[in-house]
């Protein structure tokens, strides 16, 4: 996951408020239910020695999701009386609506409740062109396209030698149209920075303009078997993405299980535990990070300071580094804020992606390394 819509979230000092909240649930009562929660809520902050004003925007804020209709949940990050960042959640959290007063905001859970949201660009193929639209969590809205030759497109029965010359000029024609919606497709996938690319239309069709894709598009393109003129349903992009997210939550999982062992020089290319992590965000050289969320070193307690890298096992290590004052916070929570830092992405390995290997990384944190 692209960290880069937290770094609001740090760049002003705790301690923070992180609620979050369930609206799965819709019925006659729910107004009355979320009333509730806000109530709630705000009452479990002040119990852990959040301020008055950051304990009424939170309120305010559960508040007006009364009457939303919003499938899965909400993020609230407070702090000094305001909500800094509320992003939606694509799952429910587990355990109901939670709030935490904590140094860091408590950010870990979003690498799995609001998850990846790939955006797809569908191209809906025929004979004369395709039609372009993009396709993604929110819906759909029409993309653009691309129309080819026109003649000739069918093909006849006759197997005399003028026919077979026209037979020729449909083959010619098929190929012309192909690379046409290729060069439309790749182009329009570079303008909209799609996710995924999918191909609707008849076998030879889709093949034919795969075939002909940039190899760093035809890498990030899937084939549906629909039939001509028919219409990807809601449900069907669902699954693509989704199948989207953990293949590449199982590259990237792969990756770093090989990466682990050291490379031609000498160095290890992945680590994984508290201590080897911690000492790689202080360097700057975590280039993705790895969150098993059932691990044991998730919430293992360690020291933060106020710059992002001034994280230590002990408290006496940040002393010598020269931090003055230190904070106690969960390691998870405290080597996100550093991915955020320094632009590194993370990934949430859970046990039902975690195909290969369930309990890596060990303790429940790795992460790939970047070397200067």
């Amino acid at each position: 996951m692209d960290l880069a819509f937290l770094h609001p979230l740090y760049e002003q000092p705790g301690p923070w408020a992180s609620v979050y909240v369930d609206t799965s649930r819709h019925t006659e009562s729910t107004p009355h239910e979320r009333h509730l929660t806000a109530q709630a809520l705000s009452q479990e902050l002040a119990g852990q020695g959040a301020d008055e004003a950051t304990c009424q925007a939170v309120r305010s804020a559960v508040e007006e999701l009364r009457h939303s209709s919003e499938p899965h949940g909400r993020a609230l990050f407070a702090r000094g009386g305001e909500v800094v960042l509320d992003p939606p959640l694509a799952e429910r959290p587990a355990g109901g609506s939670s709030a935490r007063w904590a140094p860091l905001p408590r950010t870990t859970p979003l690498l799995e409740l609001a998850g990846e949201d790939p955006v797809c660009l569908v191209a809906y193929i025929d004979r004369r062109g395709a039609d372009f639209e993009l396709r993604g969590a929110l819906g759909r809205e029409d993309a653009g396209s691309v129309t080819g030759r026109q003649w000739p497109i069918h093909r006849t029965r006759s197997v005399d030698w003028s026919e077979r010359h026209f037979q020729l000029a449909v083959e010619n024609t098929w190929e012309h149209n192909a690379g046409e919606v290729a060069e439309a497709l790749a182009a329009c996938r570079e303008e909209t920075g799609a996710d995924l690319v999918v191909l609707v239309g008849d076998d030879r069709e889709r093949r034919s303009v795969h075939e002909r894709l940039p190899q760093g598009v035809r890498e990030r393109t899937v084939e549906a078997s629909h039939g001509p003129g028919s219409r990807l349903l809601d449900e069907d992009v669902e699954r693509i993405r989704a199948e989207h997210v953990r293949h590449r939550a199982e590259e990237d999982l792969e990756r770093f299980l090989a990466a682990r062992a050291p490379d031609a020089e000498g160095r290890a290319l992945a680590v994984e535990g508290v201590p080897a992590v911690i000492e790689a965000a202080r360097e700057h050289r975590i280039d993705e990070l790895l969150v098993r969320p059932d691990g044991a070193d998730a919430h293992q307690e360690v020291w933060i300071g106020e710059d992002a890298d001034q994280v230590a096992v002990r408290r006496t290590e940040l002393k010598t580094l020269g931090e003055q004052h230190s904070w106690a916070a969960r390691a998870d929570d405290a080597l996100v804020r550093a991915a955020v830092a320094t632009g590194a992405p993370a990934l949430s390995v859970a046990p039902a992606d975690a195909t290969v290997r369930s309990d890596a990384p060990v303790g429940g944190l790795g992460a790939l390394l970047r070397w200067k």
